[in-house]
């Protein structure tokens, strides 16, 4: 019996309040962080968010204020060049103004130079967080840049980026995606884009494209929860899908499961039954890819290990004979339809070959059998 395990032990566990997972996560990250300098600062000016990552991990996420449509904040690839404290703000139009360090001055208390007279500082207008009001430069909170300046040091990586589409994992393996307005006009977002930013995290094929089309009109840049996401492995084996967590169910990728454990796996789309060698589950078809609940994991494929088919569970017969051949010996199969349309072509050749080597007709029940597979398979190639 093949042992089947995700990633991650808490895959069963009740979900989290996700909310309240990622301000742990995200103070206990500051706590051990305070005084290490961060190794890029990563802003993307569609969301108005400045991140800071630390092997690879995100460490900080800031709101920020952007430059105006007419002055838009340039994007591209910078480092820190400069840094200061109580700087002196000069008038760019006349450079014979300025203001020193003080409660009026628009930079506030700290400055951050990464590219010409582009810089990231604090600001006397804290209103203004979140939109884009500035000249192309970066406005953050007092305390957040007081926080980021004591992180990163001349030479830090500046990435900055314009990206409305936006897609997560969460400490607790949830995906989470955003798409925020289109404010500089300088991105058109379709569903498709959406789909290749959510199949990257394994649940695109858990999201309709009616749900996506619906989350791009409204560009708010809000959070909208998907599912839980954890590598599958059989028998040791990490496997190409994802078991997925969705409103209390795990769903399993059938294919990779029949393929991982070598047997023929059909599907029978009228009822919706997936089959194999030892028996029968409801399969999931989520746009075009075939899914089990893992409970029908030990039924369907003799898959026994983190989780297991609770007692009493039950599969569905049918009699039906509309079956699809999916998986064949454990190798998938690359046309379904044209695999199942093949089968009669075949049996129809066999008895061809049969009358020519005994140079006899076959018996009247197998030349009947045959013409049946004969005039099938012609009405299917037509």
């Amino acid at each position: 019996m093949s042992a089947l395990l995700l990633g991650t032990a808490p895959a069963l566990a009740a979900e989290e309040n996700v909310e309240e997972t990622q301000e742990v996560q995200q103070e206990a990250a500051q706590e051990s962080t305070a005084e290490t300098p961060a190794e890029t600062i990563s802003i993307n000016v569609a969301a108005n968010s400045l991140a800071l990552f630390k092997d690879g991990e995100k460490i900080r996420l800031y709101p920020i204020a952007t430059g105006k449509p007419s002055t838009p904040t340039p994007t591209g690839y910078y480092k820190i060049l400069t840094k200061e404290i109580n700087p002196t703000w000069i008038d760019p139009a006349d450079p014979e103004y300025s203001i020193p360090s003080g409660d009026s001055n628009p930079l506030g208390f700290r400055w951050m130079q990464f590219h010409g007279n582009y810089g990231i500082h604090g600001t006397n207008k804290p209103d203004s967080i979140g939109h884009y009001v500035s000249n192309g430069c970066i406005r953050m909170e007092e305390k957040d840049v007081e926080a980021l300046f004591d992180l990163v040091e001349v030479g830090t990586p500046v990435e900055i980026t314009y990206n409305r589409i936006v897609v997560e994992k969460a400490p607790d393996n949830t995906v989470v995606y955003y798409i925020y307005p289109d404010s500089y006009g300088w991105q058109e977002v379709t569903a498709k884009d959406v789909d290749r930013w959510l199949a990257g995290y394994g649940v695109s094929n858990f999201v309709s494209d009616e749900e996506i089309a619906q989350k791009i009109e409204a560009s708010d840049g809000e959070p909208t929860y998907i599912a839980k996401v954890y590598p599958l492995y059989v028998d040791g084996k990490k496997l190409r899908g994802k078991a997925v967590v969705q409103e209390g169910v795990t769903y399993l990728p059938a294919v990779d499961l029949a393929e991982a454990v070598k047997i023929s796996l059909g599907w029978k789309p009228s009822e919706k039954i997936l089959t194999s060698t030892y028996g029968q589950a409801v399969g999931y078809d989520k746009k075009g890819v075939l899914y089990i609940n893992a409970d029908d994991a030990q039924t369907l494929f003799h898959i026994d290990g983190s989780i297991t088919t609770p007692d009493g569970a039950s599969t569905v017969a049918t009699s039906s004979s509309d079956e699809i051949t999916i998986v064949k010996d454990g190798k998938a199969v690359e046309d379904p339809k044209a695999e199942a349309q093949a089968e009669p072509k075949a049996a129809a050749k066999e008895l061809r070959a049969d009358y020519h080597s005994t140079g006899k007709a076959v018996a009247a029940p197998a030349r009947k059998t045959a013409a049946a597979a004969a005039d099938a398979a012609s009405t299917d190639a037509a």
